[in-house]
């Protein structure tokens, strides 16, 4: 009897769940053994666990800009539903299901049990393979800036990625000393252990290549980050709205960043998407027009829209069901803002507009400047309160209004004549020695979309100016990032783990070697009694 094995039918069990049968009397006597291709499709289990871990780390990086996504769909399907749930449904759903199958064949392998994997386990795992590779296609095609978004995510992940690693390889010694102790092939054993070996080296030192911007003394850490409302507070009332400008302002958001378009009959409003659809119910208004530009109708029929219904019915954010009831009741009474009205709120509560002037191609593109221009000098407001971001016409800009601040969508140049001071960037753009540069230059950065804490801390960590937000509610609670370590902190983390690591590599093999010791005896005195049995027979 094997003296791992917990009790006689346990093996039996597990091998009926991996290999879906029960061991017959027969299969026993005969005794079934693990052959090269039931080792090959153990190894084939083993890469698609390890593929399916990194889609799931990835799933969780991209959850920080998967609203963009929902609007893509949408504009593409006209079907609004939040994917992130089904791809985190979906991936844990695989993730459980080949962690299950590893740990049958982790147990078979300390009970001494062949590894015969069922022909419904090899498609399931084939199938789960292809879907992942077809999303991780899908996301380099589709999706390729997400990519930069996994070298942020493992300044913010990678020492405590190291520490799970190094656990994982670590608890991998036990099967693995097994399985060298069980074989008789010498050169199979001294590859596997080469192998081993050279992988925990390397993950020792990893941390020599590990660089965090939040790796610093408590003393060194900058200021928060200000920060700046995408929409408004799109988690807290309908996007473009007064009702959001109100809530961004409640979140002590000190800029509120929106789109301004021009209707046919020149007045400038508040508006994203080139069409209607998605944040009104123009086609329940309009119909036959519901497909035209947002340019193309007028101030009169755009007063005519509800622009807050579609946020209670659609629920673009999980925030959505636990509003009040008087927030829900004001939602379903907004309307398309104009320019004027959002200037003249924003007057009152001391809140600065940041804005993009849209469609950039448009063949009026020079009117829709004059009047923009026009509404922000008639306003009253204070110009500083004005934060300019298009690039066309910008000069005009600067002569007829001097004092709105212009920020630019692209990093300075070499040979810049004049000194940028507000850069505006998605996050994946700059680094954290650019930020670190551009701050000691006094150049206020600001960087878009970052919703998830632990993106907001890197970046607070690396000195960035502001950010714009989605999820304003959260971001404003958070007092200091995530996680703050001294470089002598982490260095003492990072020893007592590779020798916490190593101890317990060398107590499973020096263990798991005294069992097969033990076990060696008893079969040699089997072996013996089989072999007088046979000569008595044959007599």
């Amino acid at each position: 009897a094997d003296p791992l094995a917990p009790c006689p039918s346990c093996p039996a069990c597990l091998l009926c769940l991996y290999s879906c049968r029960w061991i017959t009397a027969k299969e026993k006597k005969k005794g079934l053994r693990t052959t090269k291709c039931d080792c090959s499709w153990f190894l084939f289990l083993f890469c698609v666990f390890i593929f399916t871990l990194v889609w799931l780390y990835f799933a969780i990086i991209i959850l920080n800009d998967f609203h963009n996504f929902n609007e893509f769909i949408f504009k593409q399907r006209k079907v609004w539903l939040d994917w992130s749930l089904v791809l985190l449904i979906a991936t844990a759903g695989m993730i459980t299901y080949l962690s299950v199958l590893l740990v049958l064949a982790l147990c078979l392998q300390l009970c001494g049990q062949p590894l015969k994997l069922h022909w419904m386990h090899k498609s399931l795992l084939m199938l789960t393979a292809l879907v992942v590779a077809a999303a991780f296609t899908g996301l380099g095609i589709k999706w390729a800036e997400e990519w930069r978004s996994a070298r942020i995510s493992l300044q913010a992940t990678g020492p405590f990625l190291h520490i799970g690693i190094v656990g994982g390889m670590t608890l991998l010694a036990w099967p693995l000393a097994s399985f060298v102790y069980r074989t008789r092939n010498t050169g199979l054993k001294v590859f596997l252990l080469l192998v081993y070996c050279v992988v925990m080296i390397m993950l020792y030192l990893v941390p020599l290549g590990i660089t965090s911007p939040c790796i610093m003394e408590e003393n060194q850490l900058p200021p928060k980050p200000a920060l700046i409302g995408h929409r408004g507070a799109p988690m807290l009332a309908p996007e473009n709205t007064l009702m959001s400008l109100h809530k961004a302002v409640d979140c002590d958001v000190q800029v509120f960043e929106t789109d301004v378009m021009v209707s046919a009959d020149g007045v400038p409003f508040l508006m994203h998407d080139e069409q209607l659809t998605r944040t009104t119910n123009v086609q329940a208004v309009f119909p036959e027009r519901a497909a035209l530009n947002s340019t193309a109708f007028n101030w009169t029929d755009l007063q005519q829209l509800d622009a807050g219904s579609w946020f209670l019915e659609r629920r673009p954010f999980l925030t959505v069901q636990s509003l009040s009831a008087d927030d829900r009741y004001q939602a379903t009474k907004q309307r398309i803002p104009s320019l004027k009205q959002v200037l003249e709120a924003a007057k009152q509560s001391t809140i600065s507009i940041m804005f993009d002037l849209r469609p950039e191609n448009h063949s009026d593109y020079q009117s829709f400047v004059n009047a923009t221009l026009e509404v922000i000098l008639q306003s009253g407001i204070p110009q500083q309160q004005v934060l300019w971001l298009p690039d066309g016409f910008r000069e005009q800009v600067k002569q007829q209004a001097p004092g709105v601040q212009q920020v630019y969508g692209r990093k300075r140049l070499q040979n810049e004549e004049e000194p940028l001071l507000h850069v505006n960037l998605p996050y994946q753009d700059m680094t954290s020695e650019e930020i670190r540069q551009y701050r000691q230059d006094n150049v206020s950065v600001n960087l878009y979309v970052v919703n998830q804490p632990w993106l907001f801390s890197v970046l607070w960590c690396s000195g960035v100016s502001s950010v714009t937000t989605n999820a304003c509610q959260v971001l404003k609670e958070m007092k200091r990032p995530i996680w703050l370590l001294p470089s002598s902190t982490y260095l003492m983390i990072w020893i007592v783990v590779d020798c916490t690591s190593f101890l317990a590599i060398l107590w499973a093999f020096l263990l798991l070697k005294k069992c097969s010791q033990r076990r060696q005896p008893a079969e040699s005195e089997t072996d013996v009694l089989l072999t007088k049995i046979n000569s008595l027979m044959q007599e």
